[in-house]
């Protein structure tokens, strides 16, 4: 019994490194890090990938109790926040996105309380919805786990193999949180503005018009108009912003 239990803790000693890396990607990437996932199948699911990855994996001996097991455990949340913030920007730039069509629609103030980004306008959640579903439908949950396991091979365990030029590279990768909201919601704002303009140069030729009653209760239906006739282009962009988010994560991954 004694034997049994001393190789059931070096087993558990080993276990706990790949662990953190894979609960640090899931809790820190999208789908997986939603408060709708609950936390009895968010644990669930860490404790079967990684019970999946361990075999594949070359696991290094290290005392728990030592200082390079502090080393080692900052090493992994750190690889593993890296890659879960990655996919992370696509997130934000369709908040951001919603944000813009819906300050142009006038519907900024029409907001709902988002469990996961707090106060963000009806706009945006649409946006999150569709890119949630397209995550899913591209198979990009799918893509975490191989990435995770890759990630083993790319960057060993508690190995300290990073670098700035990682963090650089996220950064940079970074403002695509403004040039894929700016992308996604050109074509909307571009509409409403023409609409404005017209509705501009209708109060010239009729002052006595009031346009600000029928122009902004007018901007409401157009916008969703705009938004629906342009889905096929804006949900285009967002399939590619997943993609570079993909390779975006493997180049951090390999030190590019």
């Amino acid at each position: 019994m004694t034997l049994l239990i001393a190789h059931l803790v070096e087993l558990l000693g080993q276990f706990i490194w790949p662990l953190v890396r894979v609960s640090a990607v899931l809790l820190a990437g999208p789908f997986f890090s939603l408060v709708a996932v609950n936390l009895r199948i968010r644990v669930s699911i860490i404790i079967v990938l990684t019970w999946m990855i361990y075999p594949l994996i070359e696991v290094p001996n290290i005392d728990p109790f030592s200082f390079g097991a502090i080393t080692g455990i900052l090493h992994e949340v750190f690889v593993g926040g890296l890659m879960g913030l990655t996919l992370q920007i696509v997130i934000a730039s369709l908040v951001v996105a919603g944000q813009a069509v819906a300050g142009s629609m006038g519907l900024s103030m029409a907001n709902m309380i988002d469990p996961n980004f707090g106060n963000v306008p009806t706009v945006a959640q649409f946006f999150l919805i569709i890119g949630t579903l397209l995550f899913l439908a591209l198979g990009g949950h799918l893509i975490i786990i191989s990435l995770l396991v890759s990630s083993f091979q790319l960057i060993p365990i508690a190995s300290g193999m990073f670098s700035v030029e990682m963090i650089l590279s996220l950064i940079t990768w970074s403002s695509h949180m403004f040039i894929g909201a700016a992308v996604i919601a050109f074509p909307i704002m571009t509409g409403l503005l023409l609409i404005n303009s017209l509705l501009g140069l209708v109060s010239r030729a009729a002052p006595s018009l009031n346009v600000f009653a029928i122009g902004f209760p007018a901007l409401i239906p157009v916008g969703l108009g705009m938004l629906l006739i342009t889905m096929g282009i804006w949900i285009e962009h967002v399939e590619n912003l997943w993609f570079l988010g993909f390779s975006t994560m493997t180049d951090i991954l390999r030190g590019a």
